[in-house]
């Protein structure tokens, strides 16, 4: 899937983002991994799909913008996805249970 010219990694993602893993209506967030900066749908696709192990965003950095909605390609900072429920942008609403995940791509 092409987005915004930033390429979204993982299996059978769709225009929005989501993946074979996570594919609700509300499953549209894919993530910039810390470890080799590029987007995936979520954490089991990068396992599946990279060469290498995860690492996690340390929290200095996490005014970065590392996040992107699969509805209308907004990229978030990893505070600015924390806090919200819905993106900012296009005011479509996250997956609340996507934050029982945070600690495996977030160092708390």
């Amino acid at each position: 899937m092409e987005s915004s010219n930033k390429k979204v990694k993982g299996v059978q993602v769709d225009p929005y983002t989501r993946c074979q893993h996570y594919h609700s209506d509300i499953d549209i967030i894919a993530i910039k991994f810390y470890c080799c900066k590029e987007y995936y749908a979520c954490y089991y696709c990068h396992k599946e799909k990279a060469n290498h192990r995860e690492e996690k965003w340390p929290r200095e950095l996490w005014n970065e913008q590392a996040i992107l909605c699969g509805n209308c390609d907004h990229e978030l900072t990893i505070n600015e996805y924390i806090e919200a429920s819905e993106c900012p942008s296009c005011r479509h609403r996250f997956n609340e249970k996507c934050s029982n995940h945070y600690p495996l791509y977030f160092d708390f």
